[in-house]
């Protein structure tokens, strides 16, 4: 509990600090591609809970299309290609951590179609909150690059990124400590402001 309450008071001040920043944003979306400046998408939180997660909206006004985002999506606004590249466009989920939905550090909730409950992985990454990064974030993410390079990049997530990522959660979960949370919050700032340095592996091994 008290480490949910820190989580929450580090969020609002984030959110305050980064406040400026936030609004820039804002306008960018605003002048390129009108209202909404946020996008809502229902995702699994803790003990198979749905929320709702915000983040800038990056891609256009429209319904439908596929669930997960490959890079070169022509949906993709000018302006959220940056956000999406430095990861801007996930600050909105401060708000998540403030209501107490999502933790700065925990794994990250997906879409329900992508979400198994029967299985023992499953229940196991959703025996805990959600959070903002994670060791499987860290190390996917260029996700959306090596989806582009599939010709069925749904069926490539399912069947094989989505478990990778469960199997890291797992790993993460089973040696998880707070200094190497701390750790990995440093991490992801720092791959978020150079996000060319990323060495997967490089990533993996140090939080072994």
């Amino acid at each position: 509990m008290a480490d949910s309450l820190l989580d929450r008071i580090c969020a609002a001040i984030a959110l305050m600090v980064l406040s400026p920043l936030l609004l820039l944003v804002g306008l960018a979306i605003l002048t390129e591609d009108g209202a909404p400046v946020f996008f809502r998408q229902k995702r699994i939180g803790k003990f198979g809970r749905p929320f709702e997660i915000w983040k800038f909206r990056s891609m256009r006004r429209q319904n439908g299309g596929p669930a997960i985002t490959a890079a070169g999506d022509s949906r993709i606004l000018k302006a959220g290609r940056y956000l999406r590249k430095y990861k801007i466009d996930e600050l909105p989920q401060l708000w998540n951590v403030v209501k107490g939905e999502m933790r700065l550090v925990g794994p990250r909730p997906e879409v329900p179609e992508f979400v198994d409950y029967t299985l023992a992985s499953w229940r196991n990454v959703l025996s805990v909150p959600p959070g903002i990064t994670d060791l499987a974030t860290l190390v996917y993410r260029n996700e959306e690059q090596l989806l582009a390079t599939a010709k069925a990049p749904e069926s490539l997530y399912r069947n094989q990124v989505l478990p990778a990522k469960l199997n890291l959660n797992l790993k993460y979960l089973r040696h998880r400590r707070l200094s190497k949370d701390l750790k990995l919050i440093l991490a992801t700032l720092w791959y978020c402001t150079f996000p060319h340095r990323l060495d997967p592996d490089r990533v993996i091994n140090q939080f072994s």
